[in-house]
């Protein structure tokens, strides 16, 4: 493929290679391309057909590169970045933000968190579009076309993603007025091992909870795990049928715990802190939709106390 005959439509055959090799699959890279498995297949034909070479090895279990595919997926990757960095450049030019923005943030804290401030962002630039999804499930940030995710207490991101920790959030024990009178309250963390834990899991992995004493030492929980959830709000909605104790972020419960729906257990015990995170594409120029969307989340949660 010569320079010159390098058109537009050239272009997007190249950026949905692109997408195809980070995504390691068909139908991601097409979905994040807004694109069927069908579309993304062909233009990858049409884009082999020009390059008259076979880009990648496709076997039903995985797509590997061929030497003519390493090649131009390193060129491809040049070609991005200096469009990506034209596109900053020119949304930036003016200082308005413009265009889509692709949001992922859990369920819970989505809904009484990120999403107002998402409504505020649309007001202050009306150039903007906003397309949000909210679900537990960690996002893949490159092979869905995820632009910014807003995470709770994830591990370490993969390479090539910028991490922004927006605030320590207080972990906080609590059951619903029901579950307190039917049991015997807990004064300390040893007595949990006699009632229901409303644990959280995510792929297999369960959660662990852990107390500090008011004497300083912190104590592994241990007790009755029956039922186990996926979602903070699923969590949380366990707790108001009275199913058991739960630990959540102070933010999912705040307004439950003020309209008396749950009480505190164990309240002189500390529960720790969980970091919430902002997470998006590693770019030599940050884009000014994720940038302002960043600082204005950053700014909400700073106003909410320690």
């Amino acid at each position: 493929m010569t320079r010159a005959a390098l058109d537009g439509a050239q272009v997007d055959e190249l950026l949905v290679f692109l997408a195809i090799v980070e995504a390691g699959s068909f139908v991601a890279a097409g979905r994040s391309m807004g694109l069927s498995r069908s579309a993304a297949g062909k233009s990858l034909a049409r884009l082999e057909a020009r390059c008259g070479a076979r880009l990648l090895n496709r076997t039903t279990r995985a797509l590997s590169l061929t030497e003519p595919g390493r090649r131009l997926y390193a060129r491809g990757l040049a070609l991005r970045d200096a469009l990506d960095d034209v596109g900053s450049e020119m949304s930036a030019g003016d200082g308005e933000p413009r265009g889509q923005i692709r949001v992922s943030a859990p369920d819970a804290l989505g809904r009484r968190i990120v999403l107002p401030v998402v409504r505020r962002f649309l007001e202050t630039w009306p150039e903007v579009q906003v397309e949000m999804s909210l679900t537990d499930r960690v996002a893949e940030l490159v092979s869905e076309g995820v632009d910014l995710a807003v995470r709770i207490g994830v591990g370490a991101p993969n390479a090539g993603v910028i991490c922004r920790t927006l605030r320590r959030e207080p972990l906080v024990l609590c059951a619903s007025p029901d579950y307190v009178a039917r049991t015997i309250p807990p004064t300390r963390v040893e007595h949990l091992s006699r009632h229901d834990l409303l644990i959280h899991t995510s792929q297999g992995t369960r959660l662990t909870w852990h107390l500090q004493e008011t004497e300083g030492t912190w104590v592994r929980v241990t007790g009755r795990s029956r039922l186990r959830l996926d979602s903070a709000e699923a969590l949380r909605e366990a707790a108001l049928a009275g199913l058991g104790l739960v630990l959540l972020p102070r933010s999912v419960v705040a307004d439950d715990l003020e309209m008396g729906r749950l009480r505190r257990v164990l309240p002189d015990c500390d529960a720790g802190a969980v970091e919430i995170m902002a997470l998006y594409p590693q770019r030599r120029l940050l884009d000014p939709k994720v940038r302002h969307l960043v600082d204005m989340l950053a700014a909400e949660l700073a106003t909410r106390g320690p």
